[in-house]
Parts: C-alpha cells; structure tokens; sequence
C-alpha cells in the first residue's frame, strides 16, 4: 500500500498541517488510512486525541529510530494509505522513511529561506536512492499561500525550480483558519463548524484538492512502474 512522507528539514513549514489534512480527507472519503506521528512534538497524536478523529483513521505515536521501517511496514499490511509525518531535521529517522516512501511531500513556504530547505530534503532523497537502488518519487508542495495574491518571490521561487526541473504539487495549501482549527476542536475540515470557522468551503475544497493530486501522483507512479 502507498506510502507519502512529509519531509522538511525546516520546522514550520507545513508537514504536520499537511499531513493531518492530506490523512484526514482521504479517510473521510472511505479510505483505511495509519498516520505516523515521528515528529517529537507529536502534533498529530495531540490532534487525534480530540473528538472526531475519523474511525477508519489510526496513529501510530510511539516511533523512533530504531522502529521506523517496522511501523511502516506493518501500516502497509493494514490500511490502504501510509502517511508519515517527519521531524523537521535531518536524522536517520528520516532517511529511513524515506527510503520506504512512495512519494515525498515537501512543504515549503514561498521564500527563499524555505526553498533552500526544500533543496536540502531533496538532496536527502538521492542520497536514499542511491543507497537503496530505487527511484523515490517526490514534489514540493506550498504552503500557507494566498488563495488571491501571487507574490513574485513565490513566482521566483517556482520558476527557478521549474528550470531545474523539481517537481511541484499544482494544488497550494493556502492560510486558511480551517487547518489551524482542527488542531484547536479536532476532527476534520469538512467537519469544522461553518460558524466557528471562516471560509470553510474553501477550506475543504483546498483539502479535496491536495487529496485528489495526490492520489493522482500515486497513480502516475504504478503506472511507469508497470
């Protein structure tokens, strides 16, 4: 069964937000999904302890290590998707899940700063290609943008990966109060009270997005691995 990484070695650029969300949808859309908190601040495993974790929705907290491929592993013989929310640093925890990655998100916010953290998780993933033989599919995905601004270092910033040929998600994952709040009243975005929350049905249409590009990249890779 797939398994995505969010990998960064930048703390605060997404992963955890990303990963609940991206876990979140797809497990409200019927799917068995295991998320792996190996993030040390464990903010998945404090969000799944609120009301309204969906039931076909498991996390996996005590990860180190030394158990990393194991849990890994053993998520892929339960549920149909794998989600692995990583530390922000580099480690050998993270080398090791990324080298059982299918693809590897990695969230970036749209600055320099943030792009040359992103450079760093890339160069991390040809080292595990090199090291195991396999090629890790993987994109940058942007987070908190403007759903209505572009600013030009974030149009910079895509453009000089494009010339580098980096892959990058066409789905951003805006500012929204949405994906704070669930980490305030738990549960899901499509879930969230429309009065306690604003702009919910952008919210939720963002979420549906990154699921849906997701999936599809997921399938992209079956398909050239055929």
């Amino acid at each position: 069964m797939p398994t995505v990484v969010f990998a960064s070695p930048k703390g605060g650029a997404g992963k955890s937000t990303s990963a609940v969300v991206l876990a979140s949808e797809l497990a409200g859309q019927g799917a068995g999904v295991v998320i792996i908190d190996a993030d040390p601040n464990r903010p998945v495993t404090q969000w799944s302890r609120r009301e309204g974790k969906p039931l076909s929705l498991e996390v996996i907290s005590a990860t180190s290590e030394e158990t990393i491929i194991d849990d890994i592993e053993g998520a892929a013989t339960r549920a149909p998707f794998v989600v692995v929310d990583l530390e922000g640093t580099a480690s050998m925890t993270v080398a090791y899940a990324i080298s059982r990655a299918d693809l590897v998100v990695i969230p970036s916010q749209g600055s320099q700063l943030d792009a040359a953290e992103a450079a760093k998780a890339i160069r991390l993933i040809r080292q595990q290609e090199k090291a195991f033989g396999r090629q890790i599919p993987y994109a940058v995905l942007f987070t908190r943008t403007s759903a209505a601004i572009r600013p030009r270092t974030l149009q910079h910033i895509r453009a000089e990966l494009a010339r580098n040929g980096v892959p990058m998600f066409e789905t951003q994952m805006h500012e929204r109060e949405a994906f704070r709040a669930i980490f305030s009243f738990g549960g899901t975005v499509a879930a969230l009270n429309p009065a306690q929350v604003s702009n919910l049905a952008a919210a939720v249409s963002n979420a549906r997005a990154l699921a849906a590009e997701v999936v599809a990249r997921l399938r992209e890779t079956v398909e050239r691995a055929a």
